[in-house]
C-alpha cells in the first residue's frame, strides 16, 4: 500500500496506491466523503472499497481531496472534480496499458465520481455509495454514459431514499445503460453495522461485471 504524492490542480495531492501485477490491469479510483464533515481517504468504506478492487487485480488509488491530510489547497466544493481528474491522469500515466477504468465514490465522492465519468469516456463502470441526490445537483447526468451500481440504505437521512430513487428512475430510462440499484435494509448514511453487507453487495456487482468482460 505505497504512499504516493502526485500533482493536483492547486498543489500536491496525497494518496495510497496499490499497483497490479499485470501491466494491462484495469484501474480503480475511490473517492471519499465530504471533507467538511470529516471525510478522508481513510474512511472505513473507502478503505474497504480500495481493497475490494485490489483483491480483484486492479491498480487502485484512493487519495485525499484538496485541503485534507497532506493534500494542498482548500475545500471548494466543485473543483474537487479537478482533483479526481488529476488522480485519474496520474494512475493512467503509471498504467498506460490499462484495459479499463472504474470509479467508486462514497456520498460526496459519489457525486464527484459521477461527474468524472461524464467527462472521461474511458470510465466504463461506477459504484456510487449513498449518492446525496437531494443535497447536490445530479442533472448533469444527461445522459449517463456508463452502466453502474447505486447502493444506499433505506434509513439514510442524508441521501434520502426518495431522492436516490428519483435519480435511479431517471437514469434507468436511458437506452443502452444499465443501472443496478441495491437498497440495504436498516442502513443509515454511514452504514453503521451494515458495512459488511455493503461490501458484499459491491463485490458481487463488480464480479458480475468482470465475468461479462472475461466471457466476451
Amino acid at each position: 500500500m505505497p504512499e504516493v504524492i502526485f500533482a493536483g490542480p492547486t498543489g500536491r495531492l496525497e494518496g495510497r496506491f496499490h499497483p497490479a501485477k499485470q501491466k494491462n490491469a484495469p484501474i480503480g479510483i475511490v473517492l471519499h466523503p465530504h471533507s467538511q464533515f470529516g471525510g478522508t481517504m481513510n474512511n472505513p468504506i473507502v478503505y474497504q472499497l480500495y481493497y475490494m478492487f485490489a483483491e480483484r487485480g486492479f491498480s487502485v488509488l484512493r487519495f485525499n481531496f484538496r485541503g485534507v491530510g497532506r493534500s494542498q489547497g482548500i475545500y471548494h466544493g466543485q473543483d474537487e472534480l479537478s482533483d479526481a481528474a488529476a488522480a485519474l491522469d496520474w494512475v493512467q500515466s503509471i498504467n498506460p496499458d490499462a484495459r479499463a477504468c472504474w470509479v467508486a465514490g462514497v456520498s460526496f465522492g459519489a457525486w464527484i465520481g459521477m461527474q468524472l465519468l461524464m467527462r472521461r469516456p474511458e470510465v466504463e463502470g461506477f459504484i456510487s455509495v449513498a449518492p446525496p441526490a437531494g443535497k447536490f445537483d445530479f442533472t448533469f447526468l444527461a445522459p449517463c454514459p456508463s452502466s453502474g451500481l447505486i447502493v444506499h440504505g433505506d434509513s439514510d437521512r442524508v441521501a434520502q431514499p426518495k431522492d436516490v430513487q428519483a435519480l435511479v428512475d431517471k437514469l434507468k430510462t436511458q437506452r443502452g445503460i444499465v443501472i443496478d440499484q441495491e437498497i440495504i435494509p436498516g442502513a443509515n448514511h454511514f452504514f453503521d453495522g451494515k458495512t459488511d453487507v455493503l461490501l458484499k453487495t459491491c463485490g458481487a456487482y463488480l464480479d458480475k461485471r468482470l465475468a461479462k468482460v472475461n466471457a466476451a
